[in-house]
């Protein structure tokens, strides 16, 4: 396990029972519970009826904190600058209405500044170009010191194929040239991004008319705030720049602009500005959690042989930085780990296991938790299950969907990331019956047998954590539209508070079903079915064909959902698709998704 992986493990991870109570503290150990001493939970605590803790809790592994990425980078230490004499300072054109009374009336009030050489008399000059020093809006990588950053986003309809705009189209598109797409903009964007895209014909939208213009409107394109990005909009690149991701600089994209002041004094004026315009961002990295989700995994049959063959982290060689590189990484894994698993190529072989060894292909994913909701974990036997648990325990891997018992099959995952809370539920709601678990059998969660309880949990931590992220293993089929009761019965978990519902069954990809801000319930996204992650059916072109769902969460709620489309090759290995073969996809389950 690498060292940051195991830091987020000790800052994030408890596995509980139904009754489990929990107290959710970031960036220190979570540890173990004596239900006999507990005080009463402070605000904002989890607390569940009847504390009583769960024999799968992990202990936490201490390590050293990750390299941070750019955009958590500290800014440089500013050389400080000696003034003598009045400072000049102007408010440029550049800055919003919105913000020009509450710059104003702080300059106009304030008689002196401090500086290196002490104070300073301040003079506010009605002509900015007259001024040595100007509050003013620039692109953030050009901004000294921001004292506020804004960022904006190029959205599209969630059945959008294209991925990526350039700042070249997109600046023809905001200058109404000829041709172009049609391009509406809320009023901030249009008051901020002329100093990057120009003198500005683009159409201004009120905010809550937005996702409807640019859905009614055939290739229409918009620009929205970051934090008013929806999951019924698909987010494109700009040049390349991903405004979504957890490596995200805003230093180098396009449409990230600064509130500053520049010139000769500016250092001065600064702190008196500091706090002015709150917030000072509208994307607070500290609280983006990308989570990545996957469908079947079953590392068996000739998937087993080819590792076997040619190392057993092949199948992740390909992909497994793109999925490294989420703040939280789901393997939905359908086979028990045994140390005694033997790879059994056989043809329609369906007794499937997988060789613990076979774990480097998941670590190399950087797999932080793991559902266990398949079919398949009991096909070696009770005992092979009770193995196969004791094996995760072991190592410390975060595990639900499965257990010893089926309190412990069916318990939620509680999970924390940069200040976002998490539930994980996993039910598997198909036969056959050996696989399910029950008071005293291990196995897993079936879901008809608890469905009120899964339901009620549900409903219990939609009202104590952000987001509620509940998968099925559902009855299996291979075409893209999910079937009638799979319909009801994904939204039903929605309608009871899950902000994401995932189908891990399929072995094709399937429809997917986007909520947004207005919908009951709020942002959210139904996954009817990922299709394969590793897994050995090469026999068709749709079987081969992949997604992975990458959820980005912002302060407590889904903000949206980027789809990953690959394909298996040589039984074992997933590579990206082709923009043409990621166009097919893509339009295969844009076209099957089911009616609203």
């Amino acid at each position: 396990m690498n060292s940051s992986r195991a830091l987020r493990r000790s800052a994030g991870l408890f596995s509980l029972g139904l009754g489990l109570l929990v107290l959710l503290a970031a960036c220190r150990p979570i540890e173990r519970l004596d239900s006999a001493n507990l005080p009463a939970p402070p605000i904002g605590a989890f607390v569940f009826p009847t504390p009583t803790p769960q024999p799968l809790l992990v202990e936490p592994v201490v390590a050293q904190p990750p390299t941070p990425v750019s955009g958590d980078l500290p800014a440089p230490t500013p050389t400080p600058e000696v003034i003598t004499g009045p400072v000049t300072v102007g408010l440029g054109a550049s800055v919003p209405d919105a913000w020009a009374p509450a710059l104003l009336a702080v300059l106009s009030q304030a008689t002196e500044v401090q500086t290196a050489a002490g104070p300073q008399q301040l003079r506010l000059l009605d002509q900015p170009q007259l001024a040595a020093s100007e509050v003013l809006i620039l692109p953030a990588g050009q901004a000294t010191e921001p004292l506020a950053t804004r960022v904006y986003a190029v959205v599209a309809p969630f059945a959008t194929i294209r991925d990526d705009i350039t700042l070249a189209e997109l600046a023809a598109a905001w200058q109404g040239s000829e041709g172009a797409a049609p391009l509406f903009v809320t009023a901030e964007a249009a008051e901020v991004l002329p100093v990057v895209l120009g003198s500005r014909a683009a159409e201004i939208v009120p905010d809550a008319e937005m996702q409807g213009r640019v859905q009614a409107t055939p290739g229409a394109l918009g620009i929205v705030p970051f934090d008013q990005i929806d999951p019924l909009y698909k987010v494109l690149t700009v040049d390349g720049a991903n405004v979504l991701s957890n490596r995200f600089d805003e230093r180098t994209y396009p449409l990230a602009v600064a509130l500053s002041v520049e010139g000769q004094g500016a250092s001065a004026v600064r702190p008196l500005l500091r706090e002015v315009v709150q917030p000072a961002t509208n994307r607070d990295a500290s609280r983006i959690t990308q989570l990545v989700m996957t469908g079947v995994t079953a590392m068996s049959r000739v998937t087993a042989l080819r590792m076997d063959q040619t190392g057993f982290d092949y199948p992740a060689q390909v992909i497994s930085d793109v999925f490294a590189a989420a703040d939280i990484t789901h393997i939905s894994n359908e086979v028990p780990f045994l140390d005694d698993c033997v790879a059994n190529p056989t043809e329609n072989n369906l007794i499937l296991c997988s060789d613990t060894d076979y774990w480097a292909a998941l670590e190399a994913m950087g797999t932080d938790i793991v559902g266990l909701s398949g079919n398949h974990v009991n096909d070696f036997g009770r005992d092979g299950a009770r193995r196969s648990l004791t094996w995760y325990r072991d190592n410390g891997i975060p595990i639900y969907g499965s257990g010893f018992n089926v309190t412990e099959a069916c318990a939620p995952l509680l999970w924390e990331d940069h200040g976002n809370t998490f539930a994980f539920v996993a039910a598997l709601a198909f036969g056959p019956s050996g696989a399910w678990a029950s008071d005293e059998l291990p196995g897993a969660c079936y879901y008809y047998d608890n469905q009120e309880l899964v339901l009620d949990l549900v409903r219990q931590l939609s009202g104590m954590v952000d987001v509620v992220a509940v998968e099925l293993q559902y009855a299996e089929t291979y075409e893209p539209y999910p079937i009638p009761s799979q319909v009801i019965e994904f939204r039903e978990l929605r309608e009871a508070g899950a902000d994401i519902v995932s189908g891990v069954q399929s072995h094709v990809p399937q429809a997917q079903e986007p909520f947004g801000a207005a919908d009951a319930g709020g942002n959210g996204m139904i996954t009817y079915g990922l299709g394969n992650l590793f897994f050995d059916q090469m026999w068709s072109w749709e079987t081969r064909t992949e997604l992975a769902a990458r959820h980005t969460i912002y302060e407590g709620r889904l903000l949206n959902t980027e789809l990953l489309t690959m394909v298996l090759e040589d039984f074992a290995q997933p590579r990206w698709a082709t923009p043409e073969e990621r166009a097919d996809i893509l339009n295969r389950i844009f076209r099957a998704a089911p009616a609203r």
